[in-house]
């Protein structure tokens, strides 16, 4: 059974990279843990995309028009494959081949840029002691997936893509993608004590059933 979006491990180091992991991505039948708008609300504050006053407003415009909780959802999720097609192509696999399509990820690019171009349009500046900024989700019908697009674009702009990783897959990993922060880029696995070492330990336990079969 699949666990629910609130046990959902945050292992990505930005809420952007935390969106393109609520998909499982391998199997014939992948899991979105953003099963609907409810999920998507708890998921958006466990993140900080949203605090919980501002989930009320999202709630409350939600229940008042279902078809923007709708909408809501599904800019949510084209914001996230969008993010994921682009970050799959700036990851570089230990072959040396790149993770992704970089065709797929300039068109993803457009995608991207159309959905924060809709958030900017809404967005105001805001006085701030001293300080000017720019503030998007003024819309509550909206907020979720501006803030989204808003994220989207500040992982691209100001975190080093290069240390972008992806669990590795063909080693027995989740996929899951994550920013290497460790000081010498040596991050492999999402967790060690998930992926990593369930890896170990599986490749022990092969070990030993081949020497046990070489013995006999």
């Amino acid at each position: 059974m699949s666990i629910d979006v609130s046990q959902l491990p945050m292992v990505g180091g930005h809420p952007a990279l935390e969106l393109a992991n609520t998909l499982e991505r391998g199997g014939e039948s992948p899991h979105d843990f953003l099963t609907d708008s409810s999920a998507l609300l708890r998921w958006s504050v466990r993140v900080s995309v949203v605090s919980d006053a501002e989930a009320d407003q999202v709630g409350r415009a939600w229940r008042d028009e279902p078809a923007a909780a709708h909408a809501g959802l599904a800019a949510v999720r084209d914001i996230r494959e969008s993010l994921y097609l682009v970050l799959l192509a700036a990851i570089t696999e230990a072959d040396g081949s790149t993770a992704g399509d970089p065709i797929a990820a300039g068109a993803a690019l457009v995608a991207l840029q159309q959905r924060w171009s809709g958030a900017a349009a809404r967005a105001r500046f805001v006085l701030d002691s001293s300080q000017v900024r720019l503030v998007y989700g003024t819309v509550p019908a909206m907020l979720v997936p501006d803030r989204i697009a808003e994220a989207a674009l500040d992982v691209m702009l100001t975190a080093d893509l290069t240390r972008v990783r992806r669990c590795p897959v063909l080693e027995g990993g989740c996929g899951w993608l994550f920013l290497d922060q460790s000081r010498n880029g040596s991050r492999r696995w999402c967790r060690m004590a998930d992926c990593g070492n369930a890896v170990k330990a599986r490749r022990l336990t092969e070990r030993r059933r081949a020497a046990r079969s070489s013995s006999s």
